[in-house]
């Protein structure tokens, strides 16, 4: 390969003019514009011959790329006409890589390329060219611009822009179907040669795919090429530049296609028979089983839609074509019955929804079997004649009468004896009963429609072989109505008759009520029990009634109430009646007939004194009465002495500072009660608010009798702990021994006082603040107390 490219750049060489060979001369002109493109060239004299201008463009040179020499690549050659050969001029480059990538020789105005130069970076570079003279640094000629091109060699292959592509087409296309166009690009120079022209070709995919060699088009070159036997190709293009010919670059890519699906295949049944079984007992809508026909076809091609054509469970079963699985699931339509039917038998077709008209000749793209079903037998329960029953009976039958019968068998073959009972979560007050052999039902207990107008039973029937098989049926019963009530006053009336009133004034309307509730409506009457002088009663004949004076002037002081007896009757049948009693009052009343007064007793009373009076006076007896046993409280109370009678009698469990008591947990300070009985105090239990040093037995002491006054019985106990050196002094006054020992009170303990109580001066307890005001007053104030008293 790389000898062929050097042939080729020979070639190449040859056919172009040759940069070395080329200068451009200067003329002096009118207008200083250059004149044209010279090449010198000796003849056999040796003199200089000159040429015509050449027919291409004086001002362009030309530079082969990518020149592997080791010397700097010669362009070309600036002259003017006024170099005399003398070195009096400079030659100037400027431009496009003037100075860096193009250089030229000040005296001679040869240009050379110091690098490789990549024309697919830069085409052409622009510079401009001018001569000077060197000493006084005058340009002798214009600036001249000329163009040095890039002559483009095929040091590129072509190249694909994806590495991998991916197409797809119609399984079962024709010959020559498009696939997919691939494209590779040469960044070489597409304007000369045929450095850029690209011929494609197929390395990896015949005979499945060609391509056609000028657009890179992909083709299928097999007919029928079948998804289902092969679904993923790989091709690999190769792109190679110089029209194909040997030398030239390539270039590979590969293209990855798939056999898409087209509904080529008909869906197939597996089994032309298939057998399914199901329970007896399976309610309608259970699934029996599924069907499914193969499709070898994908997606929607592959969609199939199940029915049931033919056969004796058409109208017994149904089939439903589940979409993600593609099945045709069975199911029941109708209740079964093992004793009716065991066997039946399905015709089932499978068909595909889509269906492409192209492929209508390899066949029917449907499929059919023969599905047959068996019902298995199960023990049922018992089944009752109807879903529900309704009885209807009179409230005043006799006990034990049969209102109705329920009727229930057992669907099975073997119809073993059916046991009846009843549920009596639905009959807690067990008015009914339910004979087991033959379903009557009866009453056990008087009816009542008033308390319960239905009730709703339920009714459990069970096969005698197999008692937990059983089966529930409703059975309503409605209490029909028996005029059995009487009908009473519909409310309580509170009425009066003024003293003044006339006769034949009305006084109060009443109306009544009844329980019962007859076909025809109620219909009361209403009359008095006997003949009253002083009321009558008129019949209204709407159910209500009044009552009507039948004298004139009633007197309270005479008679203030009188009792009225009407009689309520019903027109049912039988006609039930009742007596119900009016209370009349007497009662003053004003001119328009309204009451103010009803009570007989304020007649008794003296003119002047009502009854909110004579109340006011007692309150006032009684508030002076408690008033009196205050008072006589309060002032026994001061007469009591003191329980502290003198400066003497001052001991520890006396002082008034223990009143607090020892806190929540001290439950034994100074329990009276065991003050009057010390036979009550436990054995070995001391106070816990002081913790004694050392555990002593208590003494017993004698008990006093219960009359003993406790001011004796203290005196008589300190008596006995003040000989007594091992009592501790179990008082609240004791915690002020234990204050420590900077205390500036030092201890006020009466045990430690008691010996020089006469020399002690309690004076300074008043000058320690108000908490020691009581101190100051019990022992400083002692002295003066006692003697004026």
């Amino acid at each position: 390969m790389i000898i062929q490219q050097v042939l080729l750049l020979l070639l190449l060489w040859g056919y172009l003019p040759h940069p070395c060979y080329a200068e451009m001369l200067f003329r002096r002109t009118t207008d200083h514009q250059p004149k044209g493109f010279v090449s010198r060239v000796s003849g056999s004299d040796g003199k200089a011959l000159h040429r015509q201008k050449r027919g291409w463009m004086w001002n362009q040179f030309f530079l082969l790329e990518e020149y592997t020499g080791s010397d700097y690549q010669y362009v070309g050659k600036l002259h003017s006409d006024q170099d005399k050969g003398d070195g009096s001029l400079k030659y100037i480059l400027s431009g496009d890589g003037a100075g860096t990538l193009f250089i030229i020789d000040e005296k001679t105005g040869d240009i050379h390329a110091t690098r490789r130069i990549d024309r697919e970076e830069k085409a052409f570079y622009t510079l401009r060219a001018q001569a000077i003279n060197r000493r006084t640094l005058r340009p002798v000629e214009p600036e001249s611009e000329f163009v040095i091109k890039i002559h483009d060699i095929n040091d590129n292959e072509p190249t694909f822009p994806e590495e991998t592509y991916t197409a797809s087409v119609p399984e079962m296309s024709v010959v020559g179907t498009s696939v997919v166009q691939v494209t590779a690009t040469d960044a070489d120079d597409p304007s000369y040669g045929n450095s850029a022209r690209v011929i494609y070709s197929i390395l990896q995919g015949q005979p499945y795919f060609s391509v056609e060699p000028e657009t890179g088009i992909i083709r299928t070159a097999l007919p029928n090429m079948n998804r289902e036997n092969r679904e993923q190709y790989q091709v690999v293009i190769q792109a190679k530049d110089m029209g194909g010919q040997m030398g030239g670059l390539s270039g590979t890519t590969m293209v990855n296609i798939t056999l898409t699906d087209v509904n080529d295949n008909p869906p197939r049944f597996p089994q032309s028979t298939i057998h399914l079984r199901i329970p007896e007992s399976s309610p309608v809508g259970t699934a029996i089983g599924s069907v499914k026909a193969t499709d070898a076809d994908t997606g929607k091609n592959a969609e199939v839609e199940y029915r049931i054509t033919d056969g004796d469970g058409t109208d017994m079963f149904d089939i439903v074509t589940q979409k993600d699985t593609q099945e045709g699931i069975i199911t029941v339509r109708k209740p079964l019955d093992y004793e009716t039917r065991r066997l039946y038998t399905l015709k089932v077709e499978a068909e595909n929804t889509h269906v492409d008209p192209r492929f209508y000749y390899l066949g029917p793209f449907k499929d059919t079997t023969i599905v047959k079903i068996s019902v298995e037998d199960v023990d049922e329960p018992p089944v009752f004649s109807r879903s529900s029953y309704l009885f209807e009976v009179h409230e005043d039958i006799e006990v034990g009468t049969i209102i109705g019968t329920v009727m229930a068998r057992d669907p099975d073959s073997a119809s073993s004896p059916i046991r009846f009972s009843l549920d009596r979560h639905t009959d807690l007050d067990r008015i009914f009963n339910i004979h087991s052999g033959n379903g009557s039902i009866y009453t056990s207990k008087p009816l009542d429609r008033e308390i319960s107008q239905w009730h709703n039973l339920s009714v459990i029937a069970a096969e005698i072989n197999n008692p937990k098989d059983t089966t529930r049926v409703s059975v309503y019963v409605r209490i029909l109505d028996v005029n059995d009530n009487a009908p009473q006053f519909a409310i309580f009336y509170d009425t009066f008759v003024c003293e003044n009133a006339r006769a034949g004034q009305l006084i109060q309307t009443i109306s009544a009520v009844d329980k019962d509730d007859p076909l025809g409506g109620q219909k009361f009457f209403f009359s008095l029990a006997a003949v009253n002088p002083n009321f009558t009663v008129q019949d209204n004949e709407d159910n209500t009634a009044r009552i009507l004076t039948r004298r004139n002037g009633f007197s309270r002081h005479e008679i203030s109430t009188y009792l009225l007896p009407v009689v309520i009757s019903d027109n049912d049948y039988p006609i039930q009646s009742s007596t119900g009693t009016l209370t009349i009052r007497v009662c003053t009343c004003d001119t328009r007939g309204n009451m103010q007064s009803c009570n007989a007793e304020a007649l008794l009373l003296p003119a002047g004194l009502s009854t909110g009076a004579l109340i006011a006076i007692l309150l006032c007896i009684i508030i002076l009465l408690v008033i009196v046993v205050l008072f006589a409280a309060l002032k026994r109370q001061r007469k009591k002495e003191p329980l502290i009678l003198s400066k003497e009698d001052i001991r520890d469990n006396i002082v008034s500072y223990n009143d607090e008591g020892g806190g929540e947990e001290d439950t034994q300070a100074f329990d009276i009660g065991t003050l009057r009985n010390p036979a009550a105090i436990e054995d070995k239990k001391l106070r816990r608010d002081i913790i004694p040093e050392t555990l002593f037995i208590p003494r017993r002491t004698p008990s006093a009798p219960d009359n003993t006054d406790v001011r004796d019985f203290i005196n008589q106990r300190l008596k006995e702990h003040d000989v007594d050196p091992s009592a501790p002094p179990y008082d609240s006054l004791a915690t002020y021994a234990y204050e420590g020992n900077d205390s500036i009170a030092e201890s006020l303990s009466s045990l430690e006082s008691a010996t020089t109580e006469g020399d002690q001066n309690y004076d300074y307890l008043r000058e320690w603040g108000p908490r020691f005001n009581k101190l100051a007053e019990m022992y400083g104030g002692g002295e003066s107390d006692k003697d004026t008293s």
